[in-house]
């Protein structure tokens, strides 16, 4: 089978490693030149490939020929616009880069998103797949549109992912965290996920041919932000980071039961 990465970054990068480690053939997308030969060093066929609202890098036809599989990994990158001021830029790059999707030899499509999909409560609730998807950010929402877009082309079967917070391989939000006051929510629960659960639920999904899919992706224990953020703090010797205490907690509790009964899973990183 030959996979095509759209997005060689943080979680693409290993994820193209791993699948070339267990037989399939892998080409990777990235922005930036210098990381080709990176690629290219680990027997990823490198592709410097931009994508925009209006318009694709030539390579994307080359980029696509002959694979069966296309894994879309790319940020909805959204975090500056306000739904004030918000364009639907990431939705209009996906509508762009589709007719491409349609016209090559990929019949089969794993969407990574995210579960900014669904609202932060009050009361705090459980979330499952089959939950009302009212998103609070911009980038919540141009992800749901992206999900129907992928999910209701007829030309090729899409699973969609929804991954919560990444972290490992030094990647840790504590660190984003460290320090500040005041911050917000601290009874909440939080979703996350380790990278290595992604790369193993990604490579199920492939293995096990399961397809027109929708799965949440997050850990299954939920200690309180507070909790996990002090004690990651003490980790790795940082200033730990002060808690309002006065106002609401807002969150969810986001369920990937689905997930571990479909594909059989059993997360492999408990301590988050």
């Amino acid at each position: 089978m030959k996979v095509s990465i759209l997005g060689c970054g943080w979680l693409g990068f290993p994820l193209a490693k791993k699948l070339i480690e267990i037989g399939f053939e892998v080409k990777g997308s990235t922005t930036s030149e210098n990381k080709l030969a990176v690629l290219k060093s680990n027997k990823i066929a490198p592709y410097l490939l931009e994508l925009s609202e209006t318009k694709i890098s030539e390579c994307i036809s080359d980029f696509l020929y002959n694979s069966d599989i296309l894994i879309i990994d790319i940020p909805p990158g959204l975090r500056k616009i306000t739904e004030a001021t918000s364009e639907k830029t990431f939705v209009a790059k996906i509508e762009h880069l589709i007719p491409f999707i349609e016209n090559s030899t990929v019949k089969k499509v794993i969407f990574i998103s995210s579960t900014s999909v669904y609202a932060d409560t009050s009361p705090i609730s459980t979330v499952t797949e089959e939950s009302i998807l009212h998103p609070d950010s911009e980038s919540g929402k141009q992800l749901v549109e992206v999900e129907n877009l992928l999910r209701n082309n007829s030309n090729f079967q899409t699973t969609i992912i929804r991954f919560g917070g990444l972290i490992g391989e030094e990647r840790n939000i504590v660190k984003m965290l460290t320090g500040k006051t005041n911050v917000a929510n601290p009874d909440a629960p939080i979703n996350l996920i380790h990278q290595q659960d992604c790369i193993e639920i990604i490579c199920e999904i492939l293995k096990q041919n399961c397809w027109n899919e929708t799965f949440n992706a997050v850990a299954p224990n939920h200690p309180t932000r507070k909790n996990y953020y002090t004690e990651k703090a003490k980790q790795f010797h940082l200033t730990a980071p002060l808690f309002n205490e006065n106002e609401t907690n807002f969150g969810k509790i986001v369920s990937s039961e689905k997930l571990e009964t479909i594909l059989g899973y059993r997360f492999r990183k408990f301590e988050l």
